[in-house]
């Protein structure tokens, strides 16, 4: 009996650890508080820990901007050790923001608060990595700040994300760097024309809403996947250069999202060869068979992520062939792939 009463007493102080998090975060605004910036050109989200003795809670999710700070506490003084996770938004499945890993603690989804996190016991919760911070007080202020090798400031953090998420939709605002040039204001020009946006869009607080809205869609030049199917989509790319297929795999494509793979060059054609799975990998069957999206283009795939050159004797290659579509594209227009179920 004396172990249940232990975790007895360890979930009631973590309520009150949460309850003490839960105050903290939402108390009426105060001169003292601890406010998280974001110097990195990404947007991202943030949770935040607090561990006192063996007990411990979390809250999240924060979002910031490139260049926002927001406040994450209305007070300076944690009551017990300050912990934070922080994960990218809008990037490809797998990115971090290299923050090494000192405990792990549970998170949830949407706007959560879990006390007793050193357990996952709530439904929709798991285990992340959270690293140890401490404020810098700055006149009854606590300040801490997201930041990347660049070292941005907050004015070229939030540049530098408009250049990262015009990259990735296929416009080309030149190097990542924050500073202001003629391609950054031509590639925000096309963007802007080409979704019908106010001409001073990038000054509005939802830019960058409207930045990941419009990279979820596939929109801008470029060659993009779209899932419009129920379920996940492994996806993968051929590229024909001169004659020579180069096929790599896999690319994730979550249900309802879109994706835009890395092109190299200008290839004369793209490929494009996909297959529905479930939550476990296991590939989705239809009337007996894979449901899967190809066309009439030999090619080499292989079951675990991959680059293939060539399309003859796949087995040599640790493979098997597979029936890919060719897309028209140029490599400057918009050319979007669709994956319906039947």
């Amino acid at each position: 009996m004396a172990a249940p009463a232990r975790s007895s007493t360890r979930e009631l102080v973590g309520t009150a650890v949460a309850a003490v998090i839960a105050a903290a975060a939402f108390a009426a605004p105060a001169a003292a508080e601890t406010r998280l910036c974001n110097r990195t050109s990404v947007v991202t989200e943030a949770a935040i820990g607090v561990v006192v003795g063996d007990t411990a809670a979390t809250r999240g999710w924060f979002r910031l901007d490139p260049g926002q700070c927001r406040a994450i506490l209305q007070t300076t003084e944690s009551p017990g050790r300050l912990l934070l996770h922080t994960r990218p938004v809008g990037e490809a499945a797998g990115a971090t923001l290299g923050q090494p890993e000192q405990m792990s603690l549970c998170v949830g989804e949407g706007d959560f608060l879990v006390p007793a996190a050193q357990t996952c016991r709530q439904p929709n919760t798991r285990l992340a990595p959270f690293v140890e911070v401490r404020p810098t007080v700055v006149e009854g202020i606590g300040i801490l700040f997201l930041s990347e090798e660049a070292d941005y400031d907050l004015p070229q953090s939030r540049k530098a994300g408009i250049q990262r998420l015009l990259t990735r939709m296929g416009y080309d605002p030149g190097p990542i760097d924050g500073l202001e040039g003629p391609k950054t204001d031509a590639a925000l020009r096309a963007f802007v024309t080409d979704l019908n946006l106010p001409a001073d869009a990038a000054q509005m607080p939802d830019i960058f809403d409207r930045l990941l809205a419009a990279l979820r869609a596939g929109e801008g030049p470029g060659f993009a996947w779209c899932n419009d199917t129920g379920h996940r989509v492994m996806a993968a790319l051929g590229t024909d250069q001169g004659g020579r297929i180069v096929t790599r795999g896999w690319y994730r494509i979550e249900a309802g999202a879109c994706l835009k793979p890395p092109l190299e060059g200008t290839p004369a054609r793209v490929l494009s060869f996909a297959e529905a799975v479930d939550a476990e990998g296991r590939p989705v069957e239809r009337n007996g068979r894979p449901l899967t999206f190809g066309g009439e283009i030999s090619a080499c795939i292989r079951s675990t992520e991959f680059e293939i050159v060539g399309t003859e004797d796949c087995a040599a290659h640790g493979g098997s062939p597979a029936k890919f579509l060719a897309v028209a594209f140029d490599g400057r227009r918009r050319a979007s792939l669709r994956f319906r179920e039947p």
